[in-house]
C-alpha cells in the first residue's frame, strides 16, 4: 500500500511508544528538545544500513527494522552508555506503508527493550538504504574509549565470533543458510547491559562490526600499543563449528564481522571482576590474547603452537570491499 510522506511520518509516529519523562519535546516539531542528566555527558553515535550491503535484499523488514537500531546500540554499548533516544530516517524506492509498519515492529521492539524513544528523523524517495542516530547518557568517569588500553592488558571478547559473517557466506554463495547463522545476522544482541557493567573496571572498549582484527587494530592504534590474539581461543557457537571448520572458521571469526560484539581490554588484576560483570548480565566473556608493546603491525596472531596465523585480511574495508 503506498502512502505519502506525511501519512508515513504519522504511521510512525503513532508506533513510536516508548516514552520518557526526558524527553521535553519528540515527533512532530522541527527538532526535538531533550533533558541530559546533571552530571552527565551525551553520548551520539550513527549507522547507515543500504540493501545488499549490509543485508540480504530478501531480509523481512522486521528483521532490519531490528538491525538498524542495534548496530547503533552496539556503539553506545562499546562506550558504556545508557541508551536514551534515537532518530530514524529512511530511503525507500516507495511510499509502502505496509512495509514500514512491519519494518517498525523490529525497530520499535528493540526500542523498547532498551527504554529508546524515537525522537525524530526522515522520509525520503531512493534506494533502500536507513540511517539511525542513537543517543545515550554516561557518567564521563565511566565512559569507555579506545584510547584507554595499556601494555599487558587482557583482551576479552564478549559472545562468539563469526556467526553473521558465515551466514553472509553461506547468502551469497547460494546456499541454505543455517537459521542459528542468519539470527545472528539479522538480529545481533547489543551489548548494552555489559558495556555499562565494565565501566570503571575495563580500560579500553570497542564493538566488532569490521571484524575483531580490523577493530582490535583501531584500539592499538589509539593507544599506541600492539596486541597478539589466539586464535584458537576465539569463542565460536557451535552452529558456526558445524558449518565451517579450519581456517576457514578461523578467518570468519577473525575478520568476517557483523559481530557486535565488544572487544575490551583490562588489566590482568581484574579477571574476576570481568567475569562476574560477564556473569551478572548473563554474557559470556572470554579471554582471547593481551595487549604488548607497539609492534610492525597492530595486531599479531598466532595458533595453539605459538605460529603466526595469516588472515588474509584484517576485516571490512569500506570502500575497498
Amino acid at each position: 500500500m503506498s502512502a505519502n510522506e506525511f501519512e508515513l511520518i504519522e504511521a510512525i509516529r503513532r508506533r513510536a511508544t516508548t516514552t520518557r519523562a526526558d524527553v521535553l519535546l519528540g515527533i512532530g516539531d522541527d527538532a526535538a528538545l531533550l533533558q541530559v542528566p546533571t552530571g552527565h555527558a551525551l553520548v551520539v553515535a550513527t549507522d547507515t544500513l543500504n540493501a545488499g550491503v549490509h543485508f540480504p535484499v530478501e531480509t523481512p523488514p522486521a528483521d532490519i527494522g531490528w538491525k538498524a537500531l542495534a548496530v547503533n546500540l552496539s556503539d553506545l554499548a562499546a562506550m558504556g552508555a545508557a541508551p536514551a533516544w534515537c532518530t530514524l530516517s529512511l530511503s525507500l524506492p516507495e511510499a509502502d506503508a505496509t512495509w514500514v509498519d512491519a519494518f517498525l515492529e523490529g525497530f520499535m521492539r528493540l526500542a523498547v527493550l532498551h527504554d529508546v524513544a524515537l525522537v525524530g528523523g526522515d522520509t525520503t524517495r531512493g534506494p533502500l538504504s536507513i540511517s539511525v542516530t542513537v543517543h545515550g547518557i554516561v557518567d564521563p568517569a565511566r565512559a569507555l574509549r579506545r584510547a584507554a588500553a595499556r601494555e599487558d592488558d587482557d583482551v576479552w571478547v564478549s559472545g562468539t565470533l563469526g556467526d553473521a559473517a558465515a551466514a553472509l557466506e553461506q547468502w551469497r554463495a547460494g546456499a541454505l543458510i543455517d537459521p542459528t547463522l542468519r539470527e545472528r545476522l539479522d538480529r545481533p544482541t547489543p551489548r548494552v547491559a555489559l558495556g555499562r557493567a565494565l565501566g570503571g573496571i575495563a580500560r579500553a572498549c570497542i564493538d566488532v562490526s569490521d571484524g575483531l582484527l580490523a577493530d582490535l587494530g583501531h584500539v592499538c592504534v589509539a593507544s599506541g600499543v600492539g596486541a597478539e590474539i589466539q586464535i584458537d581461543a576465539l569463542p565460536a557457537s557451535d552452529a558456526l563449528r558445524a558449518e565451517f571448520g579450519g581456517d576457514a572458521r578461523r578467518h570468519l571469526q577473525a575478520a568476517g564481522g557483523d559481530d557486535y560484539e565488544l572487544c575490551f581490554t583490562a588489566s590482568v588484576a581484574a579477571r574476576e571482576a570481568i567475569e562476574t560483570a560477564a556473569r551478572n548480565v548473563d554474557v559470556m566473556a572470554t579471554r582471547v590474547g593481551r595487549i604488548t608493546a607497539r609492534g610492525p603491525g597492530p595486531v599479531a596472531v598466532f595458533d595453539a603452537d605459538g605460529a603466526p596465523w595469516l588472515p588474509g585480511s584484517m576485516g571490512w574495508r569500506h570502500f575497498a570491499d
